[in-house]
Parts: structure tokens; C-alpha cells; sequence
């Protein structure tokens, strides 16, 4: 072996390393020149240091959590992924766990390896491949379908309102994304958080245009321009505006903002407010009826 080679290969490993957290495959190391016996000989001088079966840690055993990462996705192939809560995690999404989490092709038949939990899809293909730092991860649609069939749904809106904010993927965005996608585990839960079947404002209006006849009140002005804003519903006699606001996932800060100098103007010119979201008008009509009954019946005898 040319001696002037070796500093070469020596750097070009380093510089692989500094790439991938840390962390390289043995495949890698024997296309950059390294034989099975270097690889030896360098794991026996403390230059390498196995992490699972085929991957290593360049320099020093240890690595930091974006090392392991990479080394679990480097462990099981080409085509594995960064997956589930491990991907929302990367992704900034969520909390770091102690397992880490990947998905192959089903194809696959992956050996177990501790601390690694593998899943299997079917569906998997190129165009749910993402880099972030470096390391392929899922797509964020599939990140929250995978998340979708792991944790409560508290921390599921977590995730979605985060990337949000992070500016990733808006929520009306991923619910137009997941309603054309096929049949996945975490997929119908996704999207009855999201409100995929979510009422048209037709729909919703007329449904809420039922709860106020029986909840005996007098037929409103839809779509009313009051304090200088259009609003859904308004009872002139009672100085009662309801707005019913059809499906949000997440409402975006200037929508807040909106709805807040809205319900601002009505309180200044002594108008009542009331909002029911769609989700209350669908599944706890007699909570919306009890409420504008006894709203109504105040004000009236005011």
C-alpha cells in the first residue's frame, strides 16, 4: 500500500465522519479505500468504535443524539428512514425519546438491534425522503401519520401547531395532503383531528340555525354587517352577535387577532359575543342549546 495514501484516506474518513454526526458504515469505509483488516486494525487502536453491527463512531465512543440517529438509520440500509416520534424530533416537533424509532421498506426482514424499534410500511417510496441535518427522515405528511398512531392526541396538536409556527407545513396545507393519501396506520385518527369531514358553511349554518329554533329563540340576521364587520349570526332585539366558526385546525395569529378586535368592537357598542367552534355544534348540540337559551333569556329580561 502507497504510505502517501494512507493520510488521504485517513482524512477523506474524517471528513465522512464530520458529515454524519460523528458516526460512518463499514460499507463507506471499504469505498474509500479501506480494507477489512485497516477497519480491524483501526477499531483495535480505539479509531473506531462500534455502535451497532456494521456502523462506528469515528475518534471517540461517544456520540451526541443526532450522532445516533444517523448511526440507526446507517444500521439498517439505504432506504431506512428516521421515523415516528424519532422523526418529530428531529424535525423540532417534539420531545426526544429514549428508543429510537426508523421505517424500512416491508420488503425488509431488519435484524433487532437494542435500542432501535423498526416499523415496516408497504407505501414506503423516494418521495417520502427528507434530509434534515444530514439525516434522512420522513416526510413531514408521513412524520404526523406515523405520529398519529403513537401518542394522545394532546401531543399530536402539539406537533402540528409547532410546525406551524416553524413556518414547516400550515395545517389546512397537511389536511389537504392527507386526505388524498391511502390507507395507513395513524391516518383515520389524523384525520378526524384535523377535521377532514369537516361541515361546509352552508352545512354548519343550518345545522346551528336547528339548535337556536329549538332553543326557542327567534330567527336571526345571517351574515349581518355589524360595528363595521360581517358576522354569523345577530339578534338585533337582544344586541346578541354568535359567530360559528367553521373548521380550524390551528387558527394563524392574524386570524386571533381579527377575531379578538371583532369581539373587541361588539363589547364596546354593548353587544354580547358568543362562538361555538364546529366541533361543539356537531357533537354537543345541547350544550350550544342550553347556553343560547339562557344567554338569550338574560338579556332579555335586561
Amino acid at each position: 500500500m502507497d504510505p502517501q495514501k494512507l493520510p488521504r484516506r485517513a482524512a477523506h474518513v474524517w471528513t465522512l465522519a464530520r458529515a454524519q454526526h460523528g458516526v460512518v458504515k463499514r460499507s463507506q469505509l471499504l469505498s474509500l479505500g479501506l480494507g477489512p483488516d485497516a477497519i480491524k486494525h483501526r477499531i483495535s487502536k480505539g479509531r473506531l468504535h462500534p455502535l451497532w453491527r456494521g456502523v462506528y463512531a469515528v475518534g471517540r465512543p461517544e456520540v451526541g443524539q443526532h450522532g445516533r440517529w444517523m448511526a440507526a438509520v446507517l444500521s439498517y440500509g439505504p432506504q431506512a428512514l428516521l421515523s415516528h416520534r424519532s422523526a418529530a424530533a428531529l424535525w423540532g416537533l417534539g420531545r426526544i425519546t429514549p428508543g429510537i424509532e426508523i421505517v424500512v421498506p416491508r420488503s425488509q426482514a431488519p435484524r433487532r438491534r437494542p435500542g432501535i424499534r423498526v416499523h415496516r410500511q408497504s407505501h414506503l417510496g423516494p418521495e417520502h425522503r427528507r434530509h434534515v441535518k444530514g439525516i434522512p427522515v420522513t416526510d413531514l405528511v408521513s412524520t404526523f401519520v406515523d405520529l398519529a398512531s403513537c401518542v394522545a392526541d394532546g401531543q399530536l396538536e402539539r406537533a402540528i401547531n409547532e410546525a406551524d409556527r416553524l413556518d414547516l407545513i400550515d395545517p389546512e396545507e397537511l389536511r389537504a395532503a392527507v386526505v388524498s393519501l391511502r390507507r395507513r396506520l395513524g391516518l383515520p385518527r389524523l384525520r378526524r383531528l384535523l377535521g377532514c369531514e369537516a361541515l361546509t358553511d352552508t352545512g354548519l349554518e343550518h345545522r346551528f340555525l336547528g339548535l337556536v329554533r329549538s332553543a326557542g329563540l327567534p330567527e336571526p340576521e345571517t351574515q349581518a354587517s355589524v360595528n363595521g364587520f360581517r358576522v354569523d349570526f345577530y339578534w338585533p332585539d337582544l344586541a346578541l352577535v354568535v359567530e360559528a366558526d367553521g373548521w380550524r385546525y390551528h387558527r394563524t395569529p392574524g386570524e386571533q387577532t381579527t377575531d379578538r378586535r371583532r369581539d373587541q368592537a361588539h363589547t364596546v357598542a354593548g353587544l354580547t359575543t358568543l362562538r361555538f367552534g364546529e366541533a361543539q355544534i356537531r357533537y354537543e348540540p345541547e350544550q350550544v342549546r342550553r347556553t343560547l337559551a339562557a344567554v338569550a333569556d338574560r338579556l332579555a329580561a335586561s
